[in-house]
């Protein structure tokens, strides 16, 4: 939820505890799971898989179709082989980065994508790459970190920031963008966007222990990587201090669109990575 590209691969994605804590981001993945028009028969990339809890969802609606699971994580890929061990051959893994040139794959009927894109960066041709492998008029359906997303996280962090030199002129790994920002990236990268909107999403954790946990993992792993791990209690300890209660306020930003169907660049041919 935060997850997430790709889970980036420069961050240690602890993905058994991920899947453990994951039910906020396959709750909200769901409801954007909802909004993908499905035959049954298609092949549709999910583009930051995670550990395969909202793939999974997606292959139960694809019967006759097959999904390509990518992630940037290694160890997010192993536990999404576990969970949709089930599914057979209808699932094929695929360990690549957003931020860079993707493999050669598809073109795909559609591109699912939830709580990924706020830890990718240059989206503008992140854009440009999902639509060169999608067919024309092919579904791109997105929920990722909108403006505003995890405030009161951000603002607990910035008052210990001073503490971890690591952290005191970093800007920090997230996108955080307003619907006009995503608006205009995606018309250019040759989409039309049907709508894009923010919703109010709030996580509450019930002990101080399942706080802390969540924000080591997803919250706060790009800053614990930064930090090293002689300082990942501290740091999660003094933003749990800080925090005014067991509440994530989430933000996030949501995408209808599809690939226009007069453009001409679709991906290479599909492969078996």
């Amino acid at each position: 939820m935060p997850p997430m590209a790709t889970k980036d691969t420069t961050h240690a994605w602890d993905a058994q505890t991920y899947d453990q804590i994951s039910a906020p981001m396959t709750r909200m993945g769901t409801t954007v799971l909802d909004r993908l028009q499905l035959t049954g028969n298609e092949t549709v990339l999910d583009a930051g898989c995670g550990s395969g809890r909202v793939t999974a969802k997606l292959l139960e609606r694809l019967p006759d179709g097959r999904v390509i699971a990518l992630d940037g994580s290694e160890a997010m890929l192993t536990e999404a082989r576990a969970n949709l061990a089930g599914f057979g051959a209808r699932v094929t893994y695929l360990r690549a980065d957003l931020s860079q040139e993707l493999p050669a794959f598809g073109p795909v009927d559609a591109i699912l994508s939830t709580a990924t894109f706020h830890w990718v960066t240059g989206h503008a041709d992140l854009f440009k790459r999902l639509a060169s492998h999608l067919r024309p008029s092919g579904q791109l359906i997105a929920q990722w970190g909108g403006f505003g997303n995890v405030a009161n996280v951000i603002d607990a962090l910035d008052s210990v920031r001073s503490e971890f030199r690591e952290l005191a002129d970093w800007d920090g790994p997230w996108w955080f963008p307003t619907t006009d920002d995503v608006t205009a990236l995606l018309e250019t990268a040759g989409f039309q966007v049907h709508r894009a909107w923010l919703t109010r999403e709030y996580v509450t954790l019930e002990t101080r222990e399942e706080l802390e946990r969540y924000l080591g993992t997803p919250v706060l792993v790009a800053h614990l990587d930064r930090v090293g791990p002689a300082h990942h209690a501290t740091l999660v300890t003094k933003v749990a201090d800080r925090l005014p209660g067991m509440t994530i306020n989430y933000v996030r930003m949501n995408v209808v669109a599809a690939r226009l169907p007069h453009t001409t660049s679709v991906g290479r041919g599909y492969h078996q990575p």
